[in-house]
């Protein structure tokens, strides 16, 4: 470890004395090529993992500067023009995009990150940028490096880092920004193995022909039915969503020790801010959490919520109250920071910079819930019918983070769901859902007097005077159109509490 900062201090050390004349992107020298990785299962043919890479025209030999990975969402290709990482080039680094395995022009099938796969493909291109004399060394074999990326770009980063973790005992990653990205895959798919058919169809549409047949075929049932396949099918995919995220990870005893930007999208209603907050929390040491900053904005995978109506202002607001215009912005700056050591000035570390419903900043060091909320008696149809809204709070008072709700849970009919969420307005026929996100309840078989306990989407929000805090229970939510139950119903819940921070 003495020996690692010690190279580290000299490798800042000769940053600092080199004169530095600014690169321009005009200038950067493109190169493209391919790694061979891992094959696919039953295959011995490596896999064409290909890259695009962008050297800065003042890096050299004797002036060395740090990498940045960047790579694309599903669906996507890397990026070729050296245009698009104007900033970055011109801040001081060198860019590595690449295409994911099966997109672009990189050969195999997409395993959604699974580290066996898109997991050894990220360590074969860190084992490429090692091996480049114009990028910063640690030590030998261990580049000076970040990663950017959003959504799948996102996921690459942990997997990525969290493989070379098993595998090596460390990751050679020195800084990660993924944006918009899953904690736990199944449960951002199908929250309780109730699919968001909305975004799974738009997401099959986009690359479904990527997957391996088996698990094709069982999306399409999911999508179809709109919860987890049962048989063969569901156990497809079980078995291939069962290492795709960081929870699989911590779930083995393993946490990264290196500075994360974190930007989650509290109105994405895919990877809502329950997934970035779980990554914020438990996927990085105490340490390395210190030395982080969690931003959420008002963006990210955004369908706007009509049934239940819901409401957003879009904008990033905690990225301009740390300094700067935009999360990418930010995220340069925290790259600076983090790999070149310079004095960037940046706040904030170790806590939530939250966007509310309306567009302000909210910055909260913990958001443990403080509060307890009784609840009466809910009842609300499921499979047809109208929302039910249950008044909780006068304004003006703000919520932020995870609320939860404890209560017996009664149902007469098997695979019965209602879909929850917190919403602001003046009465309970004006109330609109907080940031566009629902969470569903389902009970698989009959229920009658169940003890349950689970999540509604986190949000940042401040209920003004004149107007109501409300808990909000749909029969029906369009984020999870085509649940397909055997009958409608009614669901019924006694003895609840709702739980939340609110702050003081």
């Amino acid at each position: 470890m003495v020996r690692r900062r010690v190279l580290a201090l000299v490798g800042v050390v000769a940053l600092l004395l080199s004169p530095v004349v600014p690169a321009r992107a005009a200038d950067a020298a493109v190169t493209n090529g391919c790694v061979d990785s891992v094959p696919e299962p039953g295959t011995t043919t490596p896999v064409k993992i290909c890259y695009t890479l962008f050297r800065p025209a003042n890096a050299t030999k004797q002036h060395t500067v740090p990498l940045i990975f960047h790579s694309h969402g599903w669906g996507g290709s890397r990026t070729t023009d050296p245009a698009a990482f104007k900033a970055w080039l011109d801040a001081g680094f060198g860019v590595l995009s690449f295409d994911q395995r099966s997109f672009g022009q990189s050969t195999g099938v997409a395993h959604v990150m699974n580290p066996d796969y898109e997991g050894r493909d990220v360590v074969k291109l860190v084992d490429l940028v090692a091996g480049l004399d114009w990028v910063t060394k640690q030590r030998p074999g261990d580049p000076l490096i970040g990663a950017i990326g959003g959504s799948y770009g996102g996921g690459y980063q942990f997997a990525g880092a969290f493989t070379e973790l098993r595998d090596r005992g460390a990751t050679r990653f020195d800084a990660l920004a993924p944006e918009i990205t899953w904690w736990d895959l199944k449960q951002s798919l199908a929250p309780q193995e109730a699919a968001r058919t909305l975004w799974l169809s738009i997401l099959f549409a986009g690359g479904g022909t990527h997957l391996p047949p088996a698990v094709s075929k069982a999306f399409v049932a999911l999508i179809a039915t709109g919860a987890w396949p049962s048989g063969q099918a569901g156990r497809d995919l079980d078995a291939f969503f069962a290492h795709n995220g960081p929870a699989w990870h911590v779930a083995q005893g393993r946490k990264l020790d290196i500075p994360v930007l974190f930007g989650q999208g509290i109105s994405d209603n895919l990877f809502n801010l329950n997934q970035g907050l779980m990554n914020f929390g438990h996927a990085l040491t105490a340490k390395a959490r210190a030395r982080s900053i969690f931003v959420g904005y008002n963006g990210g995978h955004t369908l706007p919520a009509v049934v239940p109506p819901g409401y957003a202002t879009p904008g990033d607001p905690c990225s301009i109250a740390l300094g700067s215009p935009n999360f990418s912005g930010l995220s340069i700056r925290f790259m600076q920071e983090k790999l070149l050591h310079k004095a960037e000035g940046l706040t904030g570390f170790g806590a939530y910079h939250l966007s509310t419903a309306d567009g302000r900043c909210l910055t909260q060091r913990s958001l443990t819930p403080n509060k307890r909320y009784p609840l009466g008696k809910i009842v609300v149809p499921t499979g047809v019918g109208l929302p039910v809204s249950l008044p909780i709070a006068k304004g003006p008072v703000t919520i932020a983070g995870t609320p939860t709700v404890t209560a017996d849970v009664y149902t007469i009919i098997p695979q019965s769901a209602a879909y929850f969420a917190l919403s602001v307005g003046k009465n309970p026929l004006t109330a609109k859902v907080v940031q566009n996100n629902t969470m569903p309840l389902r009970e698989q078989r009959a229920a009658h007097g169940v003890r349950r306990t689970f999540e509604l989407p986190a949000i940042a929000v401040d209920v003004p005077a004149g107007q109501h805090l409300y808990l909000t229970v749909a029969p029906v939510a369009d984020m999870y159109a085509g649940q397909h139950g055997p009958l409608p119903g009614l669901m019924m819940l006694k003895n609840g509490t709702l739980s939340v921070h609110q702050v003081r």
